[in-house]
């Protein structure tokens, strides 16, 4: 059972990291109707770690070319005469850069959000209403005209608004990549570009997480290694896949598609949390 257990949230972790439907929405549904519990923190470690590697196998060629030029970054400010100049005429270190940008407000508003989140996690018809959000918002992408802009044209004002809907993300029943994806797409970003920097920017929230999580003494838990490893390969396997629908759903300007399910789901957990309060 414990086996079928790291199976089954590591196919959940796959799914809901990735397609916009709030994988903490999902948590806080699971925990009311099957009465399961949030997984150990080191379990969830190797959940991230899973999707993580995910992200990385879909972006590989461009996850490459990033490193690259940022490896090389000494030599082409030499070469082009000055960092200003490179952050001009090169679209991967621009990119780095506007990741970088992005990451700021999303950790300024995460570190504040957070401590409110677990009370919030607690209190299932909050989580129900954004979910209502989450999908209100996919829905509008549908009156999104197709745009032209890449990641590198867009403003550090633009950049700046995108990380703001990471951070706000932090809350569960919002949809990290519907509410990054969908601000994109409002700001004027070309879609496969959308899709794409939504979760280039989410590494660096991730691996700052996991290096937060590390140290922490929650990770001294029962779960055993087998479970983690089981659990991790399925979330990633489960999240390559549903990345590369998601990519595609986007691209098509089909990400108002999944808007009924996170209403449903969110009038789901508003029922239920009304039937607890009744009780």
């Amino acid at each position: 059972m414990e086996y079928l257990l790291s199976i089954f949230l590591g196919v959940v972790q796959g799914l809901t990291e990735f397609l916009p439907v709030s994988s903490s929405g999902h948590l806080v549904l699971f925990q009311h109707l099957f009465g399961l519990k949030e997984p150990e923190l080191l379990f969830d470690i190797g959940l991230h770690v899973g999707t993580l590697a995910a992200i990385c196998s879909v972006f590989p060629a461009r996850l490459y070319r990033m490193i690259s030029s940022l490896l090389r970054l000494p030599a082409l400010i030499r070469e082009s005469g000055g960092i200003r100049r490179v952050y001009e005429i090169n679209p991967e270190i621009r990119t780095i850069a506007l990741i970088g940008i992005a990451s700021i407000p999303t950790a300024i508003i995460g570190l504040w959000i957070e401590s409110a989140a677990d009370q919030i996690f607690r209190t299932p018809w909050i989580t129900g209403l954004t979910l209502l959000v989450t999908g209100t918002f996919l829905w509008l992408t549908r009156q999104v005209k197709a745009q032209e802009r890449s990641i590198s044209t867009m403003t550090v004002t633009a950049i700046l608004l995108i990380g703001v809907a990471q951070g706000v993300a932090v809350l569960p029943g919002i949809s990290r990549s519907g509410a990054t994806i969908s601000a994109a797409l409002f700001l004027g970003m070309n879609r496969e570009d959308a899709g794409a920097f939504s979760f280039l920017l989410s590494i660096p929230a991730v691996l700052g997480a996991l290096l937060l999580s590390v140290n922490s003494p929650l990770t001294q838990g029962t779960v055993s290694g087998n479970m983690i490893f089981l659990g991790a390969i399925t979330a990633a396997v489960v999240g390559y896949v549903a990345l590369k629908v998601l990519l595609g759903v986007v691209k098509k300007g089909r990400l108002h598609y999944f808007a009924p399910y996170c209403w449903a789901v969110g009038i789901l957990v508003l029922m239920i949390s009304g039937f607890y309060l009744s009780v």
